[in-house]
């Protein structure tokens, strides 16, 4: 039986524990996987069937926001890798410092993209005025939404109460920041598809 209080009876033990964690995170990344596959497939079908549109169309989008939003978002995901191998460490405080710079590059991207769908809407463009804009605010919409949750997810590791189980519970901590870095990286990754399948092809 394991000492640790937040261990789970119908587990081995903790190791196992964190690795069922980890498993439980692979899963749902794989459903998020086919959402987004599902989405690339649309897109694909809708532009085959109206290739000139979807290029005119693709033209009016901003290609330096989103490259800008391409290292803004790659950059985030050295950060959060920091933290993870400074938590590792047990270097608190480096792994606080990259995860503050997690959520600023975090919301650097959403402040961009904020800017961005306000010139397609000063323009005119929404969603339900075009294929291609259909497509492309419900693609980056939901990315950004999955930005805001790993947002949300990050956050709750510095502030007061994280800070507080960091010191009190440090094997759990790591295991989470751990399991948060995997979604983090996945959607890092979704960006890396989104940003030349919409704004370079």
């Amino acid at each position: 039986m394991s000492n640790n209080p937040y261990f789970q009876h119908h587990f081995v033990d903790s190791e196992q524990q964190y690795e069922a964690s980890k498993m439980g995170m692979w899963a749902f990344l794989v459903t998020e996987v086919l959402t987004f596959a599902g989405l690339f497939c649309a897109y694909a079908i809708f532009r085959a069937w109206n290739p000139g549109m979807f290029i005119s169309a693709h033209e009016a989008l901003d290609v330096t926001m989103g490259a800008t939003n391409t290292v803004v978002l790659i950059t985030s995901s050295l950060t959060m890798a920091l933290a993870i191998r400074n938590i590792q460490l047990n270097n608190n405080r480096g792994a606080i410092i990259n995860l503050v710079l997690t959520l600023i590059f975090a919301g650097m991207f959403l402040v961009i993209k904020y800017f961005e769908y306000t010139s397609k809407f000063d323009a005119g463009h929404y969603p339900w005025t075009h294929n291609f804009y259909a497509v492309y605010f419900t693609m980056t919409g939901l990315h950004g939404l999955h930005i805001i949750g790993g947002i949300i997810v990050n956050a709750y590791f510095w502030l007061p109460v994280g800070n507080k189980m960091w010191n009190t519970e440090p094997e759990r901590f790591t295991n989470r920041i751990e399991v948060a870095g995997l979604y983090w990286h996945f959607v890092d990754l979704v960006w890396i598809f989104l940003f030349p399948s919409i704004y370079l092809l």
